[in-house]
């Protein structure tokens, strides 16, 4: 925000990243209605930044053609391999040049219209302006297990936390330089920009049903990010296991001295067989639940530890006149 100040006649930037994967449907759409900001917005120089996170269609070859056309206005950025959303927005973080960046999802569920807003908020000093959900044309299913995530993530780990979520989101350069120097693997980027703790304006919109093409936004993805969300921002699964082994403990206790206390007193006999079945299933799915929780924590530290970049990049097709110079294809 200072330059606004030291440069008043300088254009302010506005860099757009897109993850792309499996996106050949949406994509002829999509990129000429995020060009439209362009005319929408004449104070501001906009640019978009496509990422294809290891697209086996057309995906690439349709960004390449509206390219060809908008050569000033387009980066494209390939990925090896599908790395998966997060990573693929942090490779586009590390390509966008912008004073300010918008993240946004290819399949326009998400209204583009709003980065206008967005922008407003930003000049006036707002370093993270989130889009969020006031409510969303999804299917019941998905409401359902879009609350109970995120009743969860509030209640457990971030209170501050959009009640229904959000990942359509402008950050400061400044916020987008923290990001990238953390470098940090296995974690949610909606979570990490809430954590940095700058004071998000909010502002709510409805999530359209999606038109065209399915979703790859699997359960097994929605399942890794509820891990990497609670494990990377709250100490809760491990108290949570600490405390069931009390509890159970405890109770293995308290049947134990019921038990003694019949034989002795009652002359009741000990039934061995059942009870022992059950003891044994139940202290060896908990056992399980224990292990389970622990090795999510090691498998972490295992990948931290190692070093692996989050992603790779194979090739970028730089928009004209972009500086290529200090690009990283992958963080140290």
């Amino acid at each position: 925000m200072k330059e606004l100040v030291e440069n008043p006649a300088r254009k302010q930037r506005l860099s757009i990243v897109v993850p792309v994967y499996f996106n050949e449907e949406n994509l002829p759409d999509t990129v000429p209605t995020l060009l439209g900001l362009r005319e929408k917005m004449p104070e501001v120089d906009i640019d978009l930044v496509f990422v294809d996170d290891g697209s086996r269609d057309n995906s690439v070859v349709i960004l390449r053609s509206f390219q060809e056309q908008w050569p000033d206005a387009i980066t494209i950025v390939r990925l090896s391999r599908n790395f998966g959303s997060m990573n693929a927005v942090l490779a586009g973080l590390q390509v966008a040049t912008g004073d300010c960046v918008g993240i946004i999802a290819a399949d326009l569920q998400d209204p583009p219209e709003l980065f206008i807003d967005m922008y407003h908020h930003w000049l006036r000093g707002v370093r993270s302006v989130l889009a969020v959900r006031e409510s969303r044309e999804d299917p019941l299913r998905e409401r359902f297990f879009a609350f109970c995530y995120y009743y969860l993530l509030r209640r457990f780990a971030l209170k501050d936390y959009p009640a229904k979520g959000f990942d359509f989101w402008l950050l400061d350069r400044q916020a987008v330089d923290d990001i990238k120097r953390i470098r940090e693997k296995n974690t949610s980027l909606m979570s990490l920009v809430i954590w940095l703790g700058y004071t998000p304006v909010q502002i709510p919109y409805v999530r359209r049903m999606r038109q065209k093409g399915s979703s790859k936004w699997t359960l097994a993805k929605k399942i890794k990010l509820f891990i990497d969300a609670f494990v990377g921002f709250s100490y809760f699964p491990i108290r949570f296991v600490s405390v069931l082994g009390f509890i159970f403990a405890g109770l293995g206790m308290l049947y134990a001295i019921f038990q003694v206390y019949y034989r002795i007193f009652h002359h009741v006999p000990v039934q061995g067989f059942a009870t022992i079945v059950i003891l044994i299933a139940v202290t060896s799915g908990l056992q399980m639940i224990i292990l389970g929780t622990l090795g999510e924590y090691l498998w972490r530290t295992l990948d931290e530890a190692r070093r692996r970049p989050p992603y790779v990049i194979d090739q970028v097709h730089f928009r004209e006149g972009q500086v290529k110079a200090g690009l990283e294809t992958a963080p140290e």
